[in-house]
């Protein structure tokens, strides 16, 4: 019975330690945004969308909820955001092609269709992220016309 409450006792304080260290935050500028809104011309309430369900994962504006304060759920949350980043950022729209542009509307329509964005996991806690079936449609209407945007475009061989 020692030997647990010795290993408890240590974990405890590793766990109590863990608090003082943080992955770093995701918390850039809106203005980073801009030019990812300049082009798709989003309509008000897709933008609204897209700011309720999306800048937190897929943007270098992340809004933290009191719970990021806790590790190990701050190092969840990061893994999250990096990899929400890794496959659709709204701050490093420029530095793609329009081939790499039209790809990911294609998979973001996917995603939304097939109601896997937003994760459930944020829904939890975000309320406001669940979409409606008129906020889907919404969004998919106006990915379809970057889309359509996007194919009119010349693209390089």
């Amino acid at each position: 019975m020692k030997i647990i409450k010795k290993i408890f006792l240590f974990l405890l304080i590793i766990l109590v330690i863990a608090q003082f260290f943080g992955p770093e935050k995701n918390e850039g500028d809106l203005a980073s945004i801009d030019a990812f809104l300049a082009e798709t011309n989003p309509p008000e309430d897709v933008k609204l969308i897209l700011k309720e369900t999306c800048y937190d994962c897929h943007s270098d504006v992340t809004r933290y909820p009191w719970y990021n304060k806790i590790t190990p759920v701050n190092y969840w949350l990061n893994h999250h955001v990096k990899d929400g980043k890794k496959h659709f950022n709204f701050s490093n729209w420029e530095g793609n092609s329009i081939k790499r542009k039209d790809h990911k509307f294609e998979e973001l329509i996917e995603m939304v269709e097939d109601k896997e964005m937003p994760l459930e996991s944020y829904t939890w806690t975000h309320s406001e992220a669940k979409l409606t079936d008129a906020q889907i449609a919404s969004v998919i209407d106006w990915a379809k016309k970057v889309r359509f945007t996007y194919s009119l475009m010349p693209k390089p061989e």
